[in-house]
């Protein structure tokens, strides 16, 4: 008889297990590779910053800024990962990405699309508002293959210039999750760089709508502050970059950080990476 407790109570703990996911997610400004960045030039940077992602292992790497051939090096170097997302000029490899890579061993995508941050979000190559540069959203519905647990992954760079644009960006994002999730209901995660300091409007908006990820987890490490410039001596020059939830009891936030890796006394972009660590309970 006490053995028969014992395998049930094992059973019951495997159960309880296998009904939450344990994911973890990056974002990233990996910087497009500009010849005049001199000491910090991406042929030079790229291994340090590649090997900060296979040491961290996400499971999904929201990345931006990324040009077509710097996608295919990091990929090169992150066996086990694939992608989602297209450039924003053409719509396939013409210009930045805001793709999103994840870990093709633990799950698969569902459905995936990018639109672009516009009126007419479904224009490609469209600027919106009075944004300097075309801007775009990418997501993924993705499935976890163990326990069959699907969420959606959200992945975007919004303009350094327009302060219109970056609000509509905000809330057009915001309108596309509301009404793609109508239905379904499923976890929510949102990631990029906002361009959008804590106290201003577009991240205040987001922040009023879902749970900043910072805020939200228990525990906490590194300085608020992402944007670095590359000045590896100097203090970062403000936070831009986030990891919003939706504002669903099913997701906790265990941990946040915001890493200061670096190699040679250089940061491997001009943003630092911000990572988080989640549990998605099953219903």
């Amino acid at each position: 008889m006490k053995k028969l407790i014992l395998v049930f109570i094992g059973i019951m703990m495997i159960v309880k297990t296998e009904a939450q996911l344990h994911i973890r997610l990056m974002s990233y400004n990996m910087r497009y590779d500009n010849p005049d960045d001199g000491d910090n030039r991406w042929e030079i940077r790229r291994d340090a910053l590649t090997g900060l992602l296979q040491y961290h292992a996400p499971d999904f790497i929201g990345t931006q800024e990324l040009l077509n051939h710097q996608l295919e090096y990091v990929l090169s170097k992150l066996p086990g990962y694939g992608m989602v997302g297209v450039a924003r000029l053409d719509g396939k490899k013409e210009g930045e990405y805001a793709c999103i890579l994840y870990n093709t061993r633990a799950f698969r995508v569902i459905t995936q699309h990018t639109f672009w941050l516009s009126p007419f979000p479904d224009s490609i190559g469209l600027r919106g508002w009075d944004a300097d540069q075309e801007r775009i959203c990418t997501y993924g519905l993705f499935e976890d293959i163990k326990t069959g647990l699907q969420f959606y992954v959200f992945n975007t760079h919004f303009d350094h210039i327009g302060a219109e644009a970056r609000l509509q960006s905000a809330r057009l994002i915001w309108d596309k999750m509301t009404a793609l999730n109508n239905v379904k209901k499923l976890p929510v995660f949102l990631m990029g760089d906002f361009n959008s300091r804590p106290n201003e409007a577009p991240a205040m908006y987001l922040s009023e709508r879902m749970q900043n990820a910072r805020n939200a987890s228990e525990i906490v490490y590194g300085a608020v502050d992402t944007w670095n410039d590359f000045a590896f001596s100097e203090q970062p020059k403000g936070c831009i970059d986030y990891i919003f939830t939706a504002k669903d009891p099913r997701i906790k936030v265990k941990k946040f950080a915001t890493l200061t890796d670096s190699y040679n006394r250089k940061y491997p972009s001009d943003h630092l990476p911000v990572v988080a660590d989640f549990i998605i309970q099953k219903k």
